[in-house]
């Protein structure tokens, strides 16, 4: 820059025997400044270029003129003096606005990068979630064989014992706990029927099967399936309803559960 300095003061050296003074002279500081304006907008980002190409060539301009000083060359001089501070400050205020587009494009690039690497992670748990959520349906899946099996045998032994198929009991109290602990086995075998269903699992809902049933029979079910507890802690189990109830719509199975949850709470902490 300085060395181009030394090129435009040459510019502003020379002199045009067959040009008007006081043309020759305007045109060398429109030059000038056309100059200052080009170098200040493409050299900002280089501190002091503007004063190291243009110091020296506006001193020449206004030595050449000092012999002259008409109040065009005056007025040259004053707007060469002037316009070099004032381009030298665009210059720094265009370097920092560069400095502050770099910054945020580092920043962008900064939060792109987090992003990319926030995707990966999501992207590495949701491959572990499907893992493990394949997992546990092939658990489930490969133990509702090992779950049913004995279950089976339990419910169709009590079911003999209870029917009496292969002889009579001579303890109906044992007739009665054979009855109980078929019906028990049955609910949970429900109940593991819809736990191991798959589709119901994956699907994340829970479907009701409503229909009309009887609330009495099913509370004396429960009552009946859970005295020998409330026996055994001394709890007499009292019930009370109501002649006229009508029949409810509802999932059976449900609300046989939701009662058998109750009456073993009420044993438990009574």
């Amino acid at each position: 820059h300085f060395l181009c300095g030394l090129g435009w003061a040459w510019f502003a050296w020379i002199s045009c025997d067959t040009c008007q003074v006081d043309q020759f002279h305007v045109a060398k500081a429109m030059v000038l400044l056309i100059a200052m304006a080009t170098t200040a907008v493409l050299a900002s980002s280089l501190g002091g270029a503007l004063f190291a190409t243009f110091a020296i060539p506006v001193a020449v301009y206004v030595y050449t003129i000092m012999h002259l000083w008409t109040p065009i060359e005056a007025t040259m001089a004053a707007l060469l003096i002037a316009a070099l501070p004032f381009f030298g400050y665009v210059a720094r205020h265009l370097n920092q606005a560069s400095l502050m587009v770099l910054s945020f494009r580092s920043e962008k690039d900064a939060l792109i990068a987090e992003v990319e690497t926030a995707k990966s992670m999501s992207d590495e748990a949701r491959r572990r979630a499907e893992d493990a959520n394949l997992a546990k349906s092939r658990f489930l899946a490969s133990m509702s064989h090992e779950l049913r099996t004995p279950l089976n045998a339990i419910l169709g032994f009590s079911e003999v014992m209870a029917n009496e198929v292969l002889g009579p009991m001579n303890n109906p109290t044992y007739r009665d706990y054979a009855h109980d602990v078929h019906e028990s086995g049955q609910h949970l075998l429900d109940l593991i029927n819809e736990i191991l269903d798959l589709s119901r699992i994956e699907a994340g809902r829970y479907q009701l099967n409503e229909e009309p049933v009887m609330l009495v029979t099913i509370v004396e079910d429960c009552c009946h399936m859970m005295e020998l507890r409330a026996r055994n802690k001394d709890i007499r189990i009292v019930q009370e309803f109501e002649e006229t109830l009508p029949r409810l719509f509802a999932d059976e199975r449900a609300v046989r559960q939701i009662t058998l949850n109750l009456l073993s709470n009420s044993i438990k902490f009574t």
